[in-house]
């Protein structure tokens, strides 16, 4: 009754009331994606013979996408990119967990199938639970053999592009349920080898998917484009690159998914690794 009498008689203070809330709200929604861009902003490991770099821009003020790197004790680095199902808060909660469970899964695996395994294991019951799932690639690199190995829970194949051939081709393909699908599942494994000047990129579907005001989509062969005509440049400048490309395409039309991607190129220089992520915006206002 008390409501509704403030409402009748002194709709002044409900007022102020929601302000108060709105901007508490806005306020820990900020926070939210502060807390979350600092994770996919942290410390990237340095190793010789090669670089990574990884940019996220999600479509609301906080995303679902999540990519990380990992420096294992036999000198690989594991690299890890994927996609919660759904968008904003929830999402980002969910990629918060699956963080958790990759750092957790990498102390304690010797491969990529086997990290995908253990994070199924581990998140199952709570993606089930949420009725939730999330695609993962998740890959070791070793500098001293050049080889790539890699396995897939329902995620995009990354793209391989030869750096003496001028080719880009999907990954050889391996397969894998998404995590929380299936319970105790094992994931195979795949391996290539990767020679001076390749590059691995890995991305998540809002890229392909990103759509101009006729409502046409990014698709692949914008994106094997912007990557070969870019492939000469060094790291960052080939993600600006792609980024660049399609906001030319997309003309200002909000994004309706988060934008991810992670590249990994070979170099016999001393590599010169930092993140990249701040650095990067959306030039164009959503």
């Amino acid at each position: 009754m008390s409501f509704i009498k403030d409402l009748l008689f002194f709709p002044s203070k409900i007022s102020d009331e929601k302000q108060i809330i709105d901007k508490t709200l806005e306020r820990e929604i900020h926070l939210a994606r502060n807390i979350q861009m600092k994770l996919l902003n942290g410390k990237i490991p340095k190793f010789e013979g090669g670089e990574v770099l990884g940019l996220s821009l999600p479509a609301r003020l906080i995303g679902g996408d999540y990519y990380d790197f990992y420096l294992l004790g036999n000198g690989k680095i594991r690299v890890v990119i994927g996609d919660v199902m759904g968008k904003g808060i929830p999402a980002a909660m969910l990629m918060i967990l699956t963080r958790g469970a990759f750092r957790s899964a990498s102390e304690s695996t010797d491969s990529p199938g086997q990290t995908l395994t253990a994070m199924n294991q581990a998140l199952y019951e709570d993606l089930r639970t949420l009725k939730s799932f999330v695609t993962l690639f998740c890959a070791d690199w070793d500098p001293q053999t050049g080889i790539l190995t890699y396995a897939n829970a329902g995620h995009n194949l990354p793209l391989f592009i030869d750096g003496k051939e001028r080719i880009v081709k999907e990954l050889p393909k391996v397969s894998g349920i998404m995590i929380g699908g299936l319970p105790n599942q094992v994931y195979k494994e795949g391996a290539i080898h990767l020679k001076n000047e390749d590059i691995v990129f890995f991305y998540t579907d809002g890229i392909l998917e990103a759509q101009n005001k006729d409502g046409d989509q990014y698709k692949m062969e914008r994106l094997v484009h912007a990557l070969l005509s870019n492939i000469d440049k060094e790291i960052k400048e080939i993600g600006q690159c792609v980024v660049d490309s399609v906001n030319e395409f997309t003309e200002g039309v909000p994004q309706k998914d988060d934008i991810t991607m992670v590249l990994l190129k070979v170099s016999n220089r001393k590599a010169k690794i930092s993140s990249f992520n701040s650095s990067i915006t959306n030039s164009k206002e959503r």
